[in-house]
């Protein structure tokens, strides 16, 4: 199918986050990190990539053509530059496009009377004899010519329809049609649409122009405008993942995307994306800008498909749609996340403390679940250990095979890290050994293991600060998985002293996993216990 021929079914997605997206301040991608992402949304399916602004610099411009040479293939999307309704820049855009297999030129001109007045100092008049000798020049370069009228949303309306009906007598295929700061509301935007489709001289639907929606989001609308545009007609729409862009940002991808998709049998359309490859992209592009992906983003933030209210949980568990319209692994993630907080329920505490192999029902689930409704009142984040410790509190208490007495760490640039412990057994023997390590943490987990000597591998370590300030409590939370074994056993401890809050939280894993597996060197009860120094 030719650029200029459209199949009314389908919704062309135009992604300009290497263009319009990188215009976020602080935004700004390497020729690397461009080409890495023009490969990704080659891969999640886009129609059309916005290369980026060939004229802007002679890097915007080498980083086109390369995108131009390796992803615009033949079977691969239409790749288009941005280009000002001047010569110079149409001009250096076809340099930057014309190595694609399927280029496009998009040149633009503001319409509105502010932008007429401020910005380019035109009359109407001499605007339209822009818009003539400019997409005329881009269509005897490029068959395939988008115009934008910028501000469309704040350009009179039948200025709007002159200004599209010259950009299509003159050769454009596609005409993009920019709310350029977030100024329209959905029902006035899709009215827009419907005006321009059957007032354009040349731009009926039955014409073969593609009419496209280029939304900001100023008032948090760009996602709701681009769908009235696309039930008025439009079968094109720009964005950006994650919704990046100038000020508040383009229509997020992912967000018009997804609407469609779970709104089949309203908007009866489709595209050409592969929603599963739509988490990995958010994150490449989150990761390459360095811009953070907001925790409740609708479809890719971090609580778009977690769960926390009992209520939801105990819905979630019986059935996922009773609360969610769409499956996370349509977008690439694993499944759904139950959140454990102060609202979460029985049933959510109980499918949870199943997953970590504890099954428990009755009254010890009451138990267990009034103190955990105490601890979430006190504690924003519940982690698995967490849930182990109130397991085995209330449930199997493991004995304190060996508890720390003192440590004496030694460390810096002059020489080997080196940890002293001093650690009490469980027949009150105090045991003496040392260790040298590549850090002072590492130094103390080999002095312990000289103690315990209960083989284990070391599989998650993680510290995060308890309280404010440089004096803050410290956590550390750190699990642990037994020899020949698939079970793991978490630990925590906390104190002032990092190093000292993970040699506690070692010692609680080992511990459990002593209790449960009988690893380590316990003696049996009523026998004594050699005190022991190592070197």
């Amino acid at each position: 199918m030719s650029a200029n021929q459209i199949d009314p079914n389908v919704v062309r997605i135009f992604d300009t986050t290497l263009r319009d997206g990188e215009q976020s301040p602080g935004a700004t991608l390497r020729s690397a990190e461009k080409m890495e992402i023009a490969r990704q949304l080659a891969k999640l399916g886009v129609d059309i990539i916005e290369a980026g602004f060939p004229a802007a610099s002679p890097d915007d411009l080498a980083a086109v053509q390369r995108i131009a040479r390796e992803v615009g293939t033949a079977d691969g999307p239409i790749i288009a530059g941005l280009a000002r309704a001047k010569e110079h820049d149409i001009r250096t855009c076809w340099e930057g496009v014309k190595f694609a297999a399927k280029p496009r030129i998009h040149t633009f001109l503001g319409t509105s009377d502010i932008h007429l007045k401020y910005q380019t100092g035109l009359s109407r008049a001499e605007a339209l004899e822009v818009v003539r000798n400019m997409v005329t020049l881009a269509r005897s370069l490029c068959e395939d010519v988008e115009f934008s009228p910028m501000d469309a949303g704040r350009t009179d309306p039948g200025f709007l329809v002159e200004v599209c009906a010259m950009a299509i007598a003159c050769g454009a295929t596609t005409i993009n049609v920019p709310d350029t700061v977030g100024y329209t509301i959905p029902a006035e935007h899709g009215a827009m649409f419907e005006m321009l489709i059957a007032e354009t001289p040349g731009g009926g639907a039955d014409s073969g122009i593609i009419w496209s929606a280029h939304c900001h989001n100023d008032l948090g609308l760009a996602t709701a405008n681009t769908l009235a545009a696309i039930s008025a007609g439009a079968r094109q729409v720009e964005v950006t993942i994650n919704g990046i862009g100038e000020r508040a940002g383009n229509t997020s991808l992912e967000e018009v995307v997804m609407a469609i998709e779970t709104r089949k049998p309203y908007y009866n359309l489709r595209t050409h994306i592969n929603t599963r490859e739509i988490m990995k992209t958010s994150k490449m592009v989150s990761n390459y800008t360095g811009l953070a992906v907001q925790v409740n983003k609708a479809v890719v933030g971090k609580n778009a498909f977690a769960h926390e209210a009992g209520i939801h949980q105990d819905g979630m568990l019986k059935h996922a749609s009773t609360y969610e319209i769409m499956k996370p692994e349509d977008v690439g993630l694993d499944r759904s996340k139950l959140v454990l907080g102060k609202h979460s329920g029985r049933h959510a505490l109980k499918a949870r403390l199943q997953e970590l192999g504890f099954a428990i029902e009755g009254d010890l689930l009451n138990k267990v679940f009034e103190r955990f409704k105490v601890l979430a009142d006190a504690k924003k984040n519940i982690t698995d250990a967490d849930l182990v410790a109130l397991m085995s509190d209330e449930g199997a208490k493991p004995v304190e095979y060996f508890k720390l007495v003192d440590m004496q760490v030694v460390c810096g640039t002059m020489g080997m890290p080196t940890a002293t412990m001093k650690v009490l057994d469980q027949e009150g023997h105090e045991i003496i050994h040392a260790a040298v390590g590549v850090g002072p943490v590492d130094a103390c987990y080999r002095a312990v293991d000289g103690i315990v000597k209960a083989p284990c591998v070391l599989t998650e370590y993680a510290v995060h600060a308890v309280t404010e300030g440089i004096d803050a409590l410290g956590e550390v939370t750190v699990s642990i998985q037994a020899p020949d074994s698939d079970r793991t056993f978490s630990g925590s401890g906390a104190d002032p002293d990092i190093v000292v809050s993970s040699v506690r939280a070692y010692l609680s894993a080992l511990n459990r996993m002593i209790a449960a597996m009988g690893h380590g060197d316990v003696q049996p009860e009523g026998e004594a216990a050699a005190v022991s120094v190592g070197d």
